[in-house]
């Protein structure tokens, strides 16, 4: 008996010895990780913003904290449309503006009389964040709160006890609506504005004024589970610009305390993160749909498209940030027909995209592989808690798939496993092809998810070669995809001869247009070189391929052409603000006193006029306030408007500004502002008649 005790214990000490040989840690965490809420918040990826407020219905993007409450007056406000869109569109969440610049508040707040209480809305009842938050629990989406920190309405502002007053109504509406996913602030404060009818200009220490980390203590209180989004984060930081698109080489770190809402070197220094950042504070991308963030009627042709949309997509969610697409919703209440079919079809084509992962039935096989419980299949099992590991020691690596036989693919998704850190620093991707390997790609970071588009391949075997990283590489899901081509709209230019020209990246199609506002179709005229036409004109085209497949109709509306504009300027360099093309500019010297004169040709009925901003990346001298003179001749002008960009900082597309009709043949625009101080620049100034 007591030798079948001994062989007992020396088969279980076997055993546990083998176990235990193949028990194998798991990484230690790269610091900085993320918090749960964090994680629960990056898993969402694609969410909406709504700008609906008083704008809506000024027809600005900035109001001045004046207006009158009774402007606030929707005929058809339905949330419950604004859910079914988003929710259609896959998105998971909606975040309101709930007080923007303007201080006019979408809840009737108990602190202020700017607000839906004092509107004829719902005859003063009305209440769009508790309508808001009953539509998002209809359709399983989560609600988010956008404040704006700057008041331009309320008489304290730029004081201390207005901490007091925001405070307040911060707790209105993080304890009276349910749980809330995101606490979103705007970074933009101080400057002009009523002010309780002191009608002057307040600055503020951005830096200190506001006592974060107080306010910071109460919302986690009263939202525990809710992330606070600013530039400086805590939990989520800016992307650092409103075009829709987050940066190749982006890090999830972030120097935190090195950073401040407002700063103004942030979209520069700061917004792609840091290596080294002390901090866990990933990006949001947030983009409009349209040009701007309110709605306005001339912009309904304007909306984004398809193509456009896709391309945003893949250049955030596709690059370690989430996306939240802005929807202006109108004058009635509702999200637009034009942008809520825009974005059905952008979410349509991207789940075509992603239909079908070509790694299902293949294999996976590692250079280095921690132990069998972090092997190279955990990358493709579909299961985002599991992950490939390599040794502690082992910082460069190669993951291969295998496919069962030869495969077309464009799209490469790849994921770390954050919950501990984010490691990667580069990386290439390689596809084999008649026993060589050639490179497909040769990228930075990685973090939560980073999706890759490029020309078709036919490969039975996909390499990714680790290259770099701060620790040993952790890895919990690949995907490879066969996307289908997607047409593009056709884009317009006009040179000062008038001439037009319409151009799409593929030069294999065919284009086809009008000229009377008309839908284009086959049998419209067919595109084949730039042809002149100086008069307005509204133009529209679609691209057509070989198989009738035909794009979305691209167009622009033309109004005179620059052909007879002459520059009074000095510096003839500044014909370059109406040579029709976006990619150049003038600045103005100190000769020309911060302002672009123009001779248009002959008299016009004017109604209105266009600037665009320098388009490069580190623009300068963009203009945020303005006058425009006009004159008939005889060296005397007269003021037609004065006023201010904006938000043209953050989103430095066309500004379209209408005016009472005026009979000139002279303009001159005049920078008053710029944004840096330094002398102003135009990419181009545009005119609006009356025809």
């Amino acid at each position: 008996m007591s030798n079948w005790i001994l062989l007992l214990a020396i088969l279980t000490g076997i055993l546990f010895s083998s176990c235990h040989s193949n028990s194998v840690a798991p990484p230690e965490p790269v610091q900085p990780i993320p918090t749960a809420r964090q994680l629960a918040w990056q898993d969402l990826e694609f969410y909406a913003f709504v700008h609906f407020n008083m704008n809506t219905f000024t027809d600005m993007e900035w109001g001045t904290g004046g207006e009158d409450p009774a402007l606030f007056n929707p005929t058809q406000l339905d949330c419950h449309q604004w859910a079914r869109v988003f929710k259609e569109a896959g998105m998971k969440g909606i975040i309101i503006t709930a007080k923007h610049h303007d201080g006019f508040c979408l809840w009737p707040s108990k602190y202020t009389e700017h607000s839906v209480k004092n509107s004829p809305w719902r005859n003063g009842d009305g209440d769009v964040i508790r309508e808001l938050q009953e539509a998002c629990a209809e359709y399983g989406l989560k609600l988010g709160i956008y404040y704006s920190p700057w008041d331009r309405n309320h008489a304290d502002y730029g004081k201390p006890q207005y901490l007091e007053y925001m405070r307040r109504q911060l707790k209105e509406l993080l304890t009276q609506y349910g749980d809330i996913f995101e606490v979103w602030f705007d970074g933009a404060n101080g400057g002009t504005g009523y002010y309780g009818g002191a009608n002057e200009e307040r600055r503020v220490d951005k830096l200190t004024y506001y006592d974060w980390e107080t306010t910071y203590k109460l919302i986690r209180e009263w939202q525990p589970n809710a992330v606070i989004f600013s530039d400086a984060g805590p939990d989520v930081r800016w992307v650092g610009n409103e075009s829709g698109h987050s940066y190749p080489t982006i890090w999830s770190n972030l120097m935190r305390d090195s950073v401040y809402g407002g700063m103004p070197t942030y979209h520069t220094d700061w917004a792609d993160g840091q290596e080294n950042g002390t901090h866990w504070v990933p990006a949001e991308t947030n983009v409009s749909i349209r040009p701007g963030w309110y709605y306005h009627a001339y912009e309904d042709h304007k909306v984004k498209s398809v193509p456009k949309l896709v391309d945003i997509y893949y250049e955030s969610v596709g690059m370690n940030t989430p996306l939240l697409l802005n929807f202006p919703v109108d004058t009635r209440g509702l999200v637009h027909e034009t942008d809520a079919l825009q974005v059905q079809n952008m979410m349509k084509k991207i789940r075509a995209d992603f239909a079908n992962n070509l790694v299902s039935g293949a294999s996976a096989s590692a250079s280095n592989t921690r132990g069998s419980s972090f092997g190279a299949g955990n990358v493709i099992d579909q299961d985002k808690h599991s992950y490939w590991a390599t040794d502690d020691s082992t910082l460069t690596a190669s993951l291969t798939i295998a496919f069962d036989t030869t495969v077309r693919f464009n799209r490469f998704l790849i994921q770390e496993y954050i919950p501990l850190g984010q490691r990667i620093k580069a990386f290439t991707l390689e596809y084999l092809e008649d026993g060589t390997w050639k490179e497909i790609a040769r990228e930075t970071t990685i973090g939560y998810k980073r999706i890759l588009r490029f020309p078709t391949v036919e490969s039975n075997q996909l390499r990714i070669n680790f290259t770099d990283s701060k620790a040993c590489p952790v890895i919990c899901n690949v995907g490879v995809y066969d996307a289908t081509p997607l047409l593009y709209p056709p884009q317009f230019r006009r040179s000062i001869a008038g001439d037009i020209s319409i151009q799409v990246p593929d030069s294999t199609v065919e284009i086809f247009y009008t000229l009377d506002g008309s839908a284009p179709d086959i049998n419209s005229i067919r595109y084949t070189s730039p042809f002149n036409y100086h008069d307005p004109v509204s133009l529209q085209a679609i691209a057509m391929d070989a198989s009738g497949h035909q794009s979305e109709i691209g167009h622009i509306d033309f109004d005179i052409a620059p052909t007879d504009w002459r520059i009074i300027n000095r510096d003839t360099s500044a014909r370059n603000a109406i040579d029709g093309d976006e990619n150049t500019y003038w600045t103005a010297g100190s000769g020309d006193y911060d302002q672009v004169i123009i001779d248009l040709g002959k008299p016009v009925s004017l109604t209105g006029f266009s600037y665009l901003p320098p388009q490069n990346r580190w623009f300068s001298g963009i203009i945020s306030e303005y006058a425009l003179y006009v004159s008939n001749g005889g060296g005397g002008y007269r003021l037609a408007q004065k006023g201010e960009f904006s938000n043209i900082k953050n989103s430095p597309v066309w500004q379209k500004v209408e005016i009472p009709e005026q009979k000139c043949r002279y303009i001159k625009l005049k920078a008053l502002k710029t944004i840096d101080g330094n002398p102003p620049s135009f990419a181009e100034v545009g005119v609006f008649t009356k025809h």
